[in-house]
């Protein structure tokens, strides 16, 4: 009960944290807009040129942003808790370079495919890549130590987006594809949110109802079948989890490692090793900093923008050294 209080108070100060980062995304980009533009916006059909800029621009952009960072974080919590991987992400381990293998491949074969096409694309391609890489994991006794799985990943990863670029230049596509991958929120369109926010709660929410099996799971899967867990077909149930959260990530904004593998770590520091309090921690921190990074991105170098991958790269890659280099001990 008491842990249950605390947390109470640290996810209330989570969403107030992350109501001012959404007011001061809406407020801040290369055509600043005031406080009243946005309530205008919001909540009434006031037109003006920043108002229009708001509503129509600014804000599917930021919900992008808000739901793709949640997507994130909770599908790398999962998969931190399933394979018990300090290091596991879903940008590392193959799922983001499958989804956009599958994202190329669709648009070369069939460039009229529908939004929702594109997203099942890469939500089979997000599966292949975490498949190939688990197999290789696999193939050898003692293959799912956090370094081993890591590399496959790496490999994979290469493998995949070498598969991309061959096609995109074969099909003379390489500006579409690059346009769908290059790991940002411009373009980003209430059409595009109706057909993916609904995969993403959904994740989101299944996740949630079996976040106490992934507690018991992510201690010791001996422990967990003690318990009577069915423990396959839980991990049956993440797995799907987690390639319809990283699937619609790609299919929303491309490429976005390692979100979900700095959110998760950032979080148990602040609530513990309970994925009940873990994953819709996770959600909030994710939509946070994926609201940060973008308004960095719009401000940084205004009128010019700089790509929110890249920032996220800057502050994703010292946390994947660090976390390397403590062997895995950051992870409770």
């Amino acid at each position: 009960m008491k842990h249950a209080i605390s947390f109470g108070y640290k996810f209330a100060l989570g969403l107030l944290v992350f109501v001012g980062m959404f007011i001061v995304a809406m407020v801040f980009g290369a055509a600043d807009a005031t406080l009243s533009d946005v309530w205008l916006a919001l909540t009434s059909h006031t037109t003006s040129d920043a108002i229009t800029i708001i509503r129509e621009i600014r804000l599917p952009r930021e919900i992008a942003g808000i739901f793709v960072g949640a997507a994130l974080g909770v599908s790398g919590a999962i998969m931190q808790g399933i394979t018990r991987n300090p290091l596991a992400d879903p940008g590392l381990l193959g799922l983001t370079a499958g989804a956009n293998a599958a994202l190329a491949l669709t648009i070369a074969l069939f460039p009229s495919t529908s939004y929702l096409g594109i997203m099942l694309a890469c939500f089979i391609g997000a599966a292949i890549g975490a498949l190939l890489v688990f197999g290789i994991g696999a193939m050898k006794k003692g293959g799912f130590s956090p370094i081993r799985i890591v590399l496959a990943g790496a490999a994979i990863s290469a493998f995949l987006y070498a598969v991309s670029d061959g096609l995109g230049l074969y099909f003379k596509i390489s500006k579409d594809v690059t346009m769908w991958t290059a790991g940002g929120l411009i373009g980003a369109s209430w059409d595009q949110l109706k057909v993916i926010i609904p995969f993403i709660v959904v994740g989101s929410l299944v996740a949630l109802l079996l976040s106490r099996q992934l507690t018991i799971l992510s201690l010791s899967e001996e422990v967990a079948v003690g318990l009577g867990q069915n423990t396959a077909q839980i991990k049956a149930i993440l797995f799907i989890i987690i390639i319809l959260l990283a699937g619609a990530s790609v299919a929303l904004v491309g490429n976005m490692a390692f979100i979900g593998l700095m959110i998760p770590h950032v979080v148990r520091a602040i609530v513990g090793t309970d994925y009940r309090f873990i994953i819709p921690m996770s959600a909030v921190s994710g939509g946070t900093f994926m609201l940060l990074a973008d308004t960095l991105g719009r401000t940084m170098n205004a009128p010019y923008e700089t790509p929110v991958v890249a920032i996220v790269a800057m502050l994703g890659l010292p946390f994947f050294l660090f976390i390397v280099r403590k062997g895995g001990k950051a992870f409770p």
